[in-house]
């Protein structure tokens, strides 16, 4: 009995496992907030974009893969000693769906909100964390606009500016060469094309992987929309008949879908250790400003701007009518 108790004891003070060190931000209270070392604490700060991924994927595709590599992001930071992670609930907003490349403003499934808007929540959300000493941040909200991710990237600036620590848009960083792709094979990637930007076999194949239930059978029987540049994307998606898909679905399969999660998250996780060594994200290449380099993406994201402008004028007329009805304070 006295062995067990002291195999029983020993437990107890072993150190905490790297999964210990991961914790909700919902579940803390402020003494444990209180107690945490901000130097090496790191801030997970997760995005869901609700946008269309065609009639075979659910609109939260987006979610589901960021906090598939939030939570292995979390894991991998809090293996280092000494360090802990604060997981935020994830936050479902964001901005110019992949409808807008055919000029579809209005579509089934997406839900999006003004640019601005996207970036003052991340703003306000750094300013609280910055006020309270945090200084490392990192954002997990795959999104393949560059609008989207130039309002992430701003916010991290700001951050940086304003309170002198990092925080990175990981998934807006380009590091490097693609990794390869084994089960892809060369007629696949025919099929699927250069340019498969959105719910082809890549993101149905991450499905597949991550919620196959959510995946309905007849993605086998879809029909290739295949786009090897962004001029082809734009085409695809402008077509009258357009299903909200570029690439080819049908050759999707759990194995892939595997494969892409866990090299994206390797890269992911490799980055921002290397960021938590000292590296500048900064001095790395951004999505934002590498995509707006192709006219046709360029064209494609001005348009998406006015038509966010316009919105905002109107909810401004709208609120100025308000003022001038209310009475006098």
């Amino acid at each position: 009995m006295q062995s067990l108790l002291r195999v029983l004891l020993m437990a107890l003070l072993l150190p905490l496992t790297a999964h210990a060190q991961v914790y909700l931000a919902a579940e803390l209270n402020t003494r444990q907030l209180a107690a945490l070392d901000k130097a090496r604490t790191a801030v997970i700060l997760t995005g869901g974009i609700l946008e269309q991924h065609g009639p075979h994927l659910p609109s939260g595709t987006d979610t589901y893969m960021n906090e598939w590599w939030a939570q292995s992001l979390a894991e991998a930071i809090a293996r280092r000693p000494g360090w802990k992670v604060i997981l935020f609930p994830t936050i479902p907003l964001g901005t110019s769906g992949a409808n807008v490349l055919g000029g579809k403003f209005v579509f089934p499934g997406t839900y999006t909100v003004r640019p601005e808007t996207m970036r003052a929540a991340f703003m306000d959300l750094s300013s609280e964390l910055g006020q309270q000493g945090f200084r490392w941040i990192f954002v997990m909200h795959n999104h393949g606009s560059p609008l989207h991710n130039l309002m992430l990237d701003q916010a991290g600036d700001y951050f940086h500016d304003t309170y002198g620590g990092r925080m990175v848009n990981l998934p807006g960083l380009l590091s490097g060469a693609r990794p390869a792709r084994p089960l892809r094979t060369a007629e696949a990637g025919k099929e699927d094309g250069e340019f498969e930007v959105h719910a082809g076999m890549s993101e149905t194949s991450r499905m597949l992987f991550l919620r196959p239930d959510l995946v309905p059978g007849d993605y086998a029987q879809a029909a290739p929309r295949t786009a090897n540049s962004p001029a082809e994307a734009v085409a695809a998606a402008s077509a009258d008949n357009w299903e909200g898909f570029i690439g080819s679905p049908r050759l999707a399969s759990a194995a892939f879908g595997e494969q892409e999660m866990r090299q994206r998250a390797a890269t992911y996780n490799t980055v921002a250790l290397s960021i938590l060594d000292g590296s500048d994200p900064r001095a790395m290449p951004r999505l934002s400003e590498m995509a707006m380099k192709s006219p046709h993406i360029r064209r494609v994201e001005t348009a998406t701007q006015n038509y966010y402008d316009d919105i905002a004028r109107k909810q401004q007329a709208w609120l100025q009518k308000q003022r001038e009805g209310s009475p006098q304070r």
